[in-house]
């Protein structure tokens, strides 16, 4: 078994040196949130969408623009006739052509339309800053995605290096037991049961690595970059100073992106009731057209061979529905009963954002408070793990003893490190539904 496990070493090392010398590069997170913001696909489709609205909410979609319409044509008819004259004559023409050209511009302007295209105007003005706001959500959500990938890459990058730490121990201790049973100072169990955890250390670390292989594709897949990109995740972990749960109370009330989105919402329903009163109002348009028209006829019965003809017309004209069955009224009470619902639906909204704080908040002091615990159970484990590493080089502990303070020390330093993480992701989760996630250094 010994053999066995030897001979796989050189592998082992290898696997180890070419993951380290390809994961030499560390990603920031300043550099990993400007790859995000550049890169990632579904900011860019959110961006792409502000765009559209953007357009939709400019002055050439207003309708406050006059239409100016191109017309032109032309026709060619050939007849035979016949004609009387007042003597008493009687003329013929076979094939007699007439030919008629024609061109003409037509501008056409809305003058009024009982306000429909003011409110719809403001209704896109709107819809264009909601379209930020959505910008904002995805850019948030893709951040808090981001971090809650990114350190999980540095929680198993630590996990691997206790790991690593751990079969280095287990290493050590194997030597020690074939020294100690070579010299008859202990039997050959200890020797058997010091391969046994090393073979478990090696398969927890290989396991751990594999998570961390998988766990950077998907990083990379946030970042939209070669999912075989290489890096560190920075394992350092600040924590934002001076939080308190008034402050994260008010500034939800105030700037949480849900909120700001069901009041842009009620505002373009508003407008929409305001535009859809306008069935009751006339419609006032203004018509001009400059022409120009010319015909000829060889016919000899025509009165004129060739007339050509060009002006300018002008006209004012007034539309009025005055009853349309009813479907301007259906149309209005239907809009009306749906802004009620979104004043509903903010209410319902406020109540979730205030839950959503305020077990945010417990969740975060809750997580501040296991990792203060776990750095001081993890401290009296390395005290622990330290004494009994000296007794055990003395003898006076058994290989048990020494394996189960290791033990002891490796998953004190796995909860450490998972509740470090933890609880910066709580903060996180905090600060968005604060409306201050992209207020503050990561």
């Amino acid at each position: 078994m010994i053999k066995s496990i030897f001979s796989a070493l050189p592998l082992f090392l290898f696997v180890f040196i070419s993951t380290a010398e390809a994961q030499e590069r560390v990603l920031s997170k300043e550099e990993a949130i400007d790859l995000t913001l550049e890169n990632n696909l579904g900011i860019q489709v959110a961006r792409n969408t502000q765009k559209i609205d953007d357009n939709n909410a400019g002055i050439l979609n207003s309708g406050y623009l006059p239409t100016v319409t191109a017309n032109a044509g032309g026709s060619i008819d050939k007849q035979n006739t016949e004609g009387q004259l007042a003597s008493g004559d009687t003329r013929t023409a076979d094939g007699a052509e007439t030919r008629r050209y024609n061109a003409s511009v037509d501008v056409n302007y809305t003058l009024f339309d009982g306000l429909n295209r003011y409110y719809s105007y403001k209704s896109f003005k709107e819809r264009s800053q909601q379209s930020e706001l959505e910008v904002r959500q995805t850019i948030e959500n893709t951040i808090l995605q981001l971090f809650a990938v990114y350190y999980e890459a540095a929680r198993l990058t630590e996990n691997t290096k206790n790991l690593e730490q751990a079969l280095g121990i287990s290493k050590d201790r194997l030597k020690r037991a074939r020294y100690q049973f070579e010299y008859g100072q202990n039997t050959g169990l200890d020797v058997l049961n010091a391969e046994v955890d090393i073979n478990t250390d090696s398969i927890n670390l290989l396991n751990s690595r594999q998570q961390l292989r998988n766990t950077m594709r998907d990083l990379n897949l946030v970042l939209n970059q070669d999912l075989s990109s290489q890096f560190l995740a920075d394992t350092t972990v600040n924590f934002v100073p001076g939080l308190q749960m008034e402050n994260m109370h008010n500034e939800a009330k105030s700037n949480n992106i849900r909120l700001q989105l069901v009041e842009k919402d009620m505002n373009i329903t508003m407008y929409n009731v305001k535009a859809a009163k306008s069935v009751f109002l006339p419609t006032i348009g203004l018509t001009g057209t400059y022409g120009w028209n010319e015909s000829s006829n060889n016919s000899p019965l025509a009165f004129l061979i060739q007339n050509t003809s060009t002006g300018v017309t002008g006209a004012v004209n007034l539309s009025w529905n005055l009853f349309d069955g009813g479907r301007g009224i259906t149309g209005i009470k239907n809009v009306k009963i749906g802004y009620e619902n979104q004043e509903l639906l903010k209410k319902q909204i406020e109540l979730e954002v205030e839950r959503d704080i305020r077990n945010a908040w417990d969740s975060y002091t809750n997580a501040l408070y296991v990792l203060e615990v776990q750095e001081k159970n993890l401290q009296t484990n390395q005290n622990n793990f330290n004494r009994t590493d000296e007794r055990y080089k003395l003898g006076q502990v058994t290989s048990i003893e020494f394996r189960q303070a290791q033990l002891n020390l490796l998953n004190a330093e796995l909860a450490q490190s998972q509740a470090k993480y933890s609880a910066k992701l709580a903060e996180l989760q905090m600060l968005q539904i604060s409306g201050q996630l992209l207020n503050v250094d990561f």
